[in-house]
């Protein structure tokens, strides 16, 4: 089973950054609309709220703790996938 230690932990270049610069480093869009769309995120807020296509920006520490946390729920998930087939 997956542990908090053994996930590779991304460096970004940035404390803030774009949906567009996330992309660049190889992060899928889907993958990132899902962190938004997570309820209780607080790291993905939009640049400008009251504007209705204003771009999300992301604050990359507190969305690294989101990712592994994901990453690891997610291994969970798959390792209990298998023992109930």
């Amino acid at each position: 089973m997956l542990k908090w230690k053994e996930v590779i932990k991304v460096e970004y270049p940035k404390n803030f950054m774009g949906m567009s610069d996330l992309m660049e480093m190889g992060l899928s869009k889907q993958y990132l609309k899902r962190a938004i769309a997570t309820p209780g995120q607080t790291f993905a807020f939009k640049l400008d709220p009251t504007k209705k296509t204003s771009p999300y920006i992301f604050d990359t520490q507190e969305f690294e703790r989101w990712r592994v946390k994901d990453t690891v729920m997610q291994n969970k998930a798959m390792q209990r996938k298998q023992t109930i087939a």
